[in-house]
């Protein structure tokens, strides 16, 4: 059984954004992390991987820098990975990220692809869901629990009241929450092994795919401008004099809530 991972390198959410001045697209440094969602993903293909014989591949998009989030989840047990790191992929929106790990993902055939449920740096939401749709695969999102059945899938969905319950066949994707599992820590020897284990870095002409439908162009969007979220004013306290209900009652009218 092969599964894919898509792992996503990111800038240490310790450590200040900076943005490009020209472009406003995020100064990605050499030195990136996995980003934390995706190790849940991780985890969870290799508790399947395990149970079944199977290969975890992970498959990641963006600048490779020291590959320092890659080998951490090859250091978790992955056994190699696929990058794709293309300057002409700066500035991708969402379904073109979706587009090259759907490209890369069936170049290399797998049985079940596994996401977390959004990126740490980005919060769209939604490359899951359209990995899924170009793959033509059932899309199993927000699961807690994945299980395999009788040459399939059962999942548990969280919803607004609690869970549901879904199957489905393989090969499918699933997008597994934060807490689904708990994501080991590597150990001096994963660490080791993570070194040597292949990591085949690709562009987008390699997967087929041109320059025209790629980055800012392929996209069809353009960052204008980018400014500094307003900071929060401070509150008015109300002292209850025996008439503060007035006063909250004008301020609810005021806000439209009643």
């Amino acid at each position: 059984m092969k599964i894919a991972v898509c792992a996503k390198q990111i800038p240490d959410p310790a450590t200040p954004y900076t943005l490009d001045p020209d472009t406003h697209f995020v100064v990605r440094p050499k030195d990136q992390v996995l980003d934390d969602t995706d190790r849940y993903g991780v985890e969870t293909a290799l508790q399947i991987a395990e149970a079944n014989d199977g290969e975890v591949v992970l498959v990641s998009m963006g600048p490779a820098g020291s590959l320092q989030g890659i080998r951490q989840a090859l250091a978790m047990g992955a056994d190699k990975a696929i990058l794709i790191d293309d300057e002409g992929l700066r500035g991708s929106g969402a379904l073109v990220t979706a587009k090259v790990l759907a490209a890369a993902i069936a170049k290399e055939g797998a049985d079940l692809v596994i996401t977390g449920t959004e990126s740490t740096d980005g919060y769209t939401g939604v490359v899951p869901q359209q990995i899924a749709a170009l793959l033509g695969l059932p899309s199993l999102t927000f699961a807690r629990k994945v299980e395999l059945i009788d040459g399939g899938l059962k999942v548990e969905r969280i919803s607004a009241t609690g869970y549901d319950l879904v199957e489905c066949p393989l090969p499918a994707l699933v997008a597994v929450t934060s807490g689904a599992v708990n994501p080991r820590y590597p150990t001096f020897k994963g660490i080791m092994a993570a070194k040597s284990k292949p990591v085949e870095q690709v562009t987008a002409a390699d997967l087929g795919i041109g320059a025209e439908a790629i980055g800012v162009a392929g996209s069809g969007q353009v960052i204008r401008s980018v400014r500094q979220a307003p900071g929060r004013e401070g509150g008015r306290i109300v002292v209850d004099e025996g008439e503060a209900h007035n006063e909250i009652v004008a301020l609810l009218e005021q806000v439209k809530v009643i």
